[in-house]
């Protein structure tokens, strides 16, 4: 049983234990959901989770604008991550894939939003480039104006549902100043003549990822998300607010990995005695529930200051998504030692956690990223 005494800490209101317990009991009946094709299983899933209701709390209703909220965001994530890592991508990337228009876009391009809370239409974030991952402002690819259109020339790459989204939100280098400042964010149609999907990407816990080449892409000004060179600013705002459900994500791959180490260490005998017995095992059983709550208090933390009004969280979500992701990786690395062969046999469920938990240290900032942000953000000040 998991542990959930957390849900009583002050950050949460009753409507968020609620979402929390709900969620859970649609997890134990609709997961884990089987991985063999992964593209087939990310897209059920996400009909799924649109047509119960989950994926209202990705991206804000157009016809009744609100904003975000966080600490919701947050909880779905470290739930179905607990339960299933694609669920958990799946979830993700409608929220990420449509944070854009969710923040800046436009009425019309907001009736996109109608589709991705329904399940019914996937959406993608392009963002990373072949040489210009964690560095944004280094980005390469361009869009050059042509009238009242822009044409855009380049390469994406790591783009999560990348060859099976139904849109990208594409960031692209339009020129109107050095560096971050001439940055512009483009909404773009996946059957958009131009665009292809040059490379299937494989990684050790397979997720839907892919590069993407875009040949004299030729968009409307009105695909623009927001004000031309103002992409950066789309780009932090967005990872300002689901940077923190990265940090939450790797939570639940942490409480599920505690969860099998307890009933590991409390059903097999060791030299005679229950494991649980050894003060060496409970040692580390001790470090992994450190570990778990230290990074709960901050993702939670994060959310809560997002939740309550605070126009940017970035030191907060960075500190959040560092030790959550990091110690996350510890947590389940004491997992699978503790459970021996059984650990690194494929398809155990900590040899899986595993494999799952090593991609969110890097994705979406990587670690070492995220210590440059919190120092700079102490040396301004804050």
């Amino acid at each position: 049983m998991p542990d959930t005494s957390f849900l009583n800490w002050p950050f949460f209101e009753d409507r968020h234990r609620e979402l929390a317990a709900a969620l859970d009991q649609w997890c134990q009946v609709n997961l884990p959901v089987d991985h063999t094709n992964v593209d087939a299983a990310c897209k059920a899933l996400v009909a799924k989770l649109g047509q119960d209701g989950w994926l209202e709390h990705s991206a804000i209703d157009p016809d009744r604008p609100g904003v975000l909220d966080v600490r919701s965001l947050c909880l779905i994530r470290e739930t179905l991550a607990r339960h299933d890592g694609l669920a958990d991508f799946a979830f993700a990337m409608q929220g990420l894939g449509t944070g854009a228009i969710s923040l800046f876009g436009t009425t019309e391009q907001q009736a996109w939003l109608r589709k991705t809370r329904a399940g019914k239409a996937l959406s993608a974030f392009a963002l990373s480039e072949p040489r210009s991952g964690s560095d944004v402002a280094a980005m390469d690819m361009t869009a050059v104006r042509d009238g009242n259109h822009f044409v855009l020339n380049g390469e994406k790459t790591w783009i999560s549902n990348g060859g099976i989204a139904d849109f990208y939100c594409v960031f692209v280098r339009t020129g109107e100043a050095p560096g971050a400042k001439g940055l512009s964010c483009f909404l773009v149609p996946a059957d958009t003549e131009g665009l292809s999907i040059a490379e299937r990407l494989e990684v050790i816990a397979p997720h839907p990822l892919a590069r993407l080449e875009f040949d004299n892409v030729r968009m409307s000004s009105d695909a623009l998300i927001g004000e031309p060179g103002h992409g950066f600013k789309v780009a932090m705002s967005v990872l300002d607010i689901f940077r923190s459900t990265v940090g939450a994500a790797a939570l639940g791959f942490a409480r599920r990995a505690l969860d099998e180490t307890l009933d590991r260490v409390r059903e097999r005998d060791l030299f005679g005695a229950p494991m649980a017995e050894l003060q060496m095992v409970q040692g580390h059983v001790a470090d992994m529930a450190l570990d778990v709550d230290a990074s709960a208090l901050l993702v939670y933390r994060a959310a809560w200051t997002k939740d309550t009004g605070a126009p940017r969280v970035t030191r907060e979500a960075a500190m959040a998504k560092l030790h959550a992701t990091d110690r996350a990786q510890a947590v389940i690395d004491r997992a699978v030692q503790l459970h021996g062969g059984d650990g690194v046999r494929s398809g155990h469920i900590v040899e899986s956690l595993y494999r799952e938990i090593r991609a969110l240290r890097i994705y979406e900032g990587a670690s070492d990223v995220q210590k440059v942000v919190i120092a700079r953000q102490m040396m301004a000040g804050g």
